[in-house]
C-alpha cells in the first residue's frame, strides 16, 4: 500500500468531507479556550466563541465522552488526554487552515529560521494572544534544553507576559534579565517583572534594571559611572546570547512612552510603522529614531545568538514587519491576521513607501 502524504490527506478532506474539517476546527477551539481560561461555565464559553449554547452543548458532551473534559460545579476543565491531543491537534489544524503555508512564504520572504502561524487574529481575541505565549514559551524551553548556561533577555509587553507565565522548567544555569528599563506601563507588563516571573518558572535567577525607559543620555552616562551595581547588570544584559520581544505600533508605543506632540510628529513625518526595543523603524525596515537606553539596542541584536519576536493581530501586521525588515530576528510567532498582513504588504510595492 502506498503512502500517502499528510498533506494529500488534508486536500482530500477539504475536498470530499469540508464539514468534518470545520466541526474538528471548532471543536479544536472549544479545548483551547476551555484549557486557558478553565474552570470556565458553558454559558461564558458559548459567549467567548460566539458559539450558540445548544450548539457548545453538542461539543462539549462529545469532548466530554471522549474523555477529554471533565465538568465539576465551578466549571469545565480539560483533562490530561485532552491537554495532549490539544497540543497534538495544533500543527494538524494549522495544516487544515492552510497556515503552514503562510509559514513557509514568511521564513522565505523575510529570511527566518523559523516562522509558526497560529490560527485567528489577537485584536479579536485574547486566547490567541495566550496561544502565541504559550508556542513561544515551547520554544525558548527548546533553546534551553541543551542546559548549557544561557542569559535570556526579555522585553515587556502582553505578549512576552504571556509567554513567561506558560513557561514550565528547571534551568538553574540560566539568568534572565530585562532587555531594557521600565516603559511606564502597568507593573506586570514591565520587563523586571516578566523577567522576574519567567526566572520562578525557570527556577533560576534574574536581574533587575531599576533604570527608567528613557532618560537623557547625559543622565544615564551618570549613572553608570556611579553605580557599580547597574554597570554590572547592563554588562550581563549586553552579554545575552537568547532574547525574546515584543513588537508594537510605533504612535502607540510612542504615546506608551509620553513622548510630546513634536516628537510624534517628527515620527510621523519619517514614516515610523514599528517599535522594538525602544527603536522606531519605517517600513523598510529603517530606524527613524531611538531612545536612550541602558539597555538592548538594536544594533547589539547582532551579537544576540537567536533574537525571537511575538506578536499578533491584524493592526500589527505592518508593525511587525517594519520591525522583521531590519533584519534581526531569528525566529517569528504570530497569528493568521497578522501573517496575511504582513503577507499583503510584501505582494504591494506601493505599500512599502506609505
Amino acid at each position: 500500500m502506498c503512502n500517502i502524504s499528510l498533506d494529500r490527506i488534508i486536500n482530500l478532506q477539504n475536498k470530499l468531507v469540508p464539514e468534518m474539517v470545520e466541526l474538528l476546527t471548532e471543536r479544536y477551539k472549544v479545548l483551547r479556550q476551555i484549557s486557558h481560561d478553565q474552570p470556565i461555565g458553558r454559558r461564558t464559553l458559548a459567549k467567548k466563541l460566539g458559539l450558540s449554547e445548544r450548539i457548545l452543548r453538542s461539543h462539549v458532551d462529545f469532548l466530554k465522552e471522549a474523555g477529554l473534559l471533565d465538568f465539576t460545579l465551578t466549571g469545565m476543565s480539560i483533562t490530561d488526554e485532552g491537554a495532549v491531543l490539544l497540543q497534538e491537534l495544533r500543527d494538524y489544524v494549522n495544516r487544515l487552515q492552510k497556515l503552514s503555508s503562510l509559514e513557509s512564504v514568511l521564513e522565505e520572504k523575510l529570511h527566518l529560521q523559523k516562522v509558526v502561524v497560529l490560527p485567528g487574529n489577537a485584536d479579536q481575541d485574547q486566547v490567541v494572544t495566550r496561544e502565541i505565549g504559550r508556542v513561544a514559551a515551547g520554544i525558548l524551553l527548546h533553546l534551553l534544553s541543551d542546559h548549557k548556561p544561557h542569559i535570556v533577555a526579555v522585553t515587556g509587553g502582553t505578549t512576552v507576559a504571556a509567554m513567561a507565565q506558560n513557561t514550565y522548567g528547571n534551568e538553574p544555569e540560566t539568568v534572565v534579565v530585562p532587555a531594557r528599563g521600565g516603559l511606564g506601563d502597568r507593573m506586570e507588563l514591565q520587563a523586571n517583572t516578566i523577567a522576574t516571573v519567567l526566572a520562578g518558572r525557570l527556577k533560576t535567577r534574574y536581574l533587575q534594571l531599576y533604570v527608567p525607559d528613557s532618560v537623557s543620555e547625559d543622565v544615564l552616562r551618570k549613572i553608570l559611572e556611579e553605580d557599580a551595581r547597574v554597570k554590572q547588570v547592563v554588562e550581563t544584559i549586553k552579554s545575552a546570547d537568547i532574547l525574546v520581544h515584543g513588537m508594537g505600533q510605533a504612535q502607540v508605543m510612542a504615546k506608551k512612552r509620553g513622548v510630546g506632540p513634536a516628537l510624534m510628529k517628527e515620527l510621523e513625518n519619517r514614516g515610523a510603522i514599528g517599535e522594538a526595543l525602544g527603536q522606531y523603524f519605517d517600513l523598510n525596515g529603517q530606524v527613524v529614531h531611538s531612545t536612550d537606553t541602558l539597555g538592548l539596542m538594536v544594533n547589539d541584536l547582532e551579537t544576540i545568538h537567536t533574537v525571537m519576536g511575538i506578536g499578533g493581530g491584524r493592526s500589527k501586521g505592518r508593525a511587525i514587519l517594519s520591525v522583521l525588515r531590519s533584519g534581526q530576528d531569528d525566529i517569528l510567532v504570530t497569528d493568521e491576521a497578522a501573517a496575511r498582513e504582513i503577507i499583503c504588504c510584501l505582494q504591494d510595492g506601493n505599500r512599502h513607501t506609505v
